[in-house]
């Protein structure tokens, strides 16, 4: 009975011990399981946390990039608004200049128009064309018929001339001839390109050896028959077409130096 008593006790402790193992086997299988899991969640979460440290430096880059990017076109804007402001500045000096060289212009017109209101306005025309002041003035003024040298006749006419053209030394001029198509005959000049260069220079040799003018700033220029003012089919046209015209410029220098722009910055 008693041995009977211990084999039973021996079962139910053995059966025990299988049970309670087979119970912590389970356990452990499970803990070992969800260990599985957390360690998978945390290289995922480890995984994230990598990406999102690498956007975060891009991001960090991007940004500084786009500081870089908005000093650099802060700096562009300012030259761009200092490179208007000097165009407009000089646009504002240059017009300033343009006006007061128009109203020299129109000044110096008022002055030869007084100096010569004895002689007839068919005779001598004063007018500006752009920056440049044209006084025209009939052949029979300044010269015998078919002759190329002034005639005494013209003492009065190039005293007047040559005062405003001494008082307005920032001026250069240009003596220039016409003539009328009407070809030279029983004369030594060869033609009317002959006659309109010839009457030019006697012009300009006045104005240097009796009136002292430069004659660094002087030109003279012929044109012959080529530039009529009218049609030379009537006597009334061809005369009036029979002149010598004193045209004054602004010298070429200054004209340039009034054009030039401000050195822009880059």
């Amino acid at each position: 009975m008693k041995n009977a008593l211990l084999v039973i006790m021996t079962i139910i402790v053995i059966g025990s011990i299988v049970f309670f193992t087979s119970c912590n086997q389970t356990k452990v299988s499970d803990l070992e399981k969800q260990l599985a899991l957390k360690t998978e969640q945390v290289e995922q979460l480890e995984n994230q946390l990598e990406h999102l440290q690498g956007t975060n430096s891009s991001l960090l880059d991007r940004l500084s990039d786009l500081s870089v990017l908005s000093k650099q076109g802060a700096d562009n804007i300012s030259k761009s608004l200092e490179n208007i402001a000097q165009q407009y500045s000089f646009i504002e000096d240059l017009t300033d200049k343009v006006q007061t060289k128009d109203s020299i212009n129109q000044m110096l017109v008022s002055n030869i128009k007084r100096s010569l209101n004895d002689f007839d306005d068919e005779d001598i025309q004063v007018e500006v064309k752009g920056s440049i002041v044209h006084v025209s003035i009939s052949d029979k003024l300044l010269y015998d018929s078919g002759e190329d040298e002034v005639s005494d006749e013209a003492t009065d006419i190039m005293n007047k001339l040559a005062s405003i053209i001494n008082d307005h030394e920032e001026l250069d001029v240009m003596i220039e001839g016409h003539t009328d198509d009407v070809p030279m005959e029983g004369s030594c000049l060869k033609d009317n390109w002959d006659l309109s260069v010839k009457r030019a220079t006697s012009i300009v040799r006045l104005l240097q050896e009796d009136y002292y003018v430069n004659p660094e700033r002087l030109t003279a220029a012929g044109r012959g028959q080529y530039v009529p003012k009218f049609e030379n089919d009537s006597a009334e046209g061809r005369s009036l077409n029979r002149r010598t015209e004193i045209i004054m410029t602004p010298q070429l220098d200054q004209f340039f130096a009034l054009l030039e722009s401000p050195v822009l910055q880059n």
